[in-house]
């Protein structure tokens, strides 16, 4: 008897026990831990609704902007008709052309950079003056660096003296369609790459010495180190590197397309970006131009994605 009540008591305890733990587990969780819960959201609140207010809100109201109409229709809405006329724009399409080939050069964009940020962290001969020397420009006013090249450029400018002693004859830097926007952009990649070699120092700050110091015992050359270790290292650099600088490409030549050529020779200057303020501080029309920027936003974002998605590839394969 006394055996089987101590198995009973027994029992009812661990019954109770069960029971306390059943009303424990459903007890509403306490102030405290529901802070705990909530801090991260109030911590990011501030940052995006200043995104959502400052970023988000005004595309969705230049998109929105983007189907009404100019002129007579202003504000009315005219469904595609904006995007059905940039379409038939010859200024546009060339315009669009030439994002093409930026995407062609941004290679060589990169790439300058890349190898003189290699050759200073290799510390080659002066690289502290080089250092300062390759940023300069990128201080400079894209107006300050306009005027000095269209000096440098025009056709009874220095370079083409300097083409003149050594027997070639001039040529129109400027004003041959055919390349004046190779032009244009080679005074950008020189005037911005600076800001391209400091990101790539950071990020051979994060390169393991090691793999360097192994791949030269192996006697590894300049070009297998180049291209088997620190491209490999480099990887989340080199596509911040290609992102940033098409972005910069598309969104930061205004000035010097501005000072430079006006567009022109022929309109075969033009970029999304210039088109953008031709149409709305020229022809007043910004129904059209908030199209363009749609356009230009929607070109930006996948050729960013289509870069990221590469470079990724490539990484994997390496």
């Amino acid at each position: 008897m006394a055996a089987g009540s101590g198995r009973a008591g027994g029992a009812a305890v661990k019954q109770r026990e069960r029971r306390g733990g059943a009303h424990t587990a459903a007890r509403p969780p306490s102030r405290k831990a529901r802070a705990e819960r909530l801090a991260p959201y109030v911590l990011v609140a501030p940052a995006v609704l200043i995104i959502v207010v400052l970023r988000l809100w005004p595309l969705v109201l230049g998109v929105n902007f983007s189907f009404t109409g100019d002129g007579e229709l202003n504000g009315a809405p005219v469904g595609l008709s904006n995007y059905l006329e940039l379409v038939g724009d010859p200024l546009f399409r060339t315009s669009l052309g030439n994002v093409g080939l930026l995407v062609l050069l941004l290679p060589v964009a990169v790439a300058i950079p890349g190898l003189l940020a290699t050759f200073i962290y290799l510390r080659v001969p002066g690289h502290r003056v080089y250092r300062s020397v390759y940023f300069f420009p990128a201080v400079l006013s894209p107006v300050i660096v306009g005027a000095i090249f269209n000096l440098m450029l025009g056709f009874d400018g220095p370079l083409n003296a300097a083409l003149g002693a050594i027997g070639v004859g001039p040529v129109d830097w400027l004003g041959d369609p055919r390349i004046a926007m190779f032009t244009v952009v080679g005074v950008h990649i020189w005037a911005t790459f600076g800001m391209a070699l400091v990101v790539f120092l950071a990020g051979f700050s994060t390169l393991d010495a090691a793999l360097l110091d192994a791949a030269r015992v192996d006697g590894a050359s300049l070009r297998q180190i180049i291209w088997h270790v620190i491209i490999p290292s480099l990887t989340r650099t080199i596509q911040f590197v290609f992102v940033t600088t098409m972005i910069g490409m598309l969104t930061s030549m205004f000035g010097l397309l501005f000072i430079m050529t006006s567009g022109g020779p022929e309109g075969s200057t033009y970029l999304p970006e210039y088109y953008i303020w031709h149409q709305q501080g020229q022809m007043n029309r910004p129904a059209l131009a908030s199209a363009a920027s749609t356009v230009l936003f929607v070109v930006m974002l996948v050729v960013g994605l289509l870069q990221i998605t590469l470079l990724r590839r490539a990484g994997r394969q390496d």
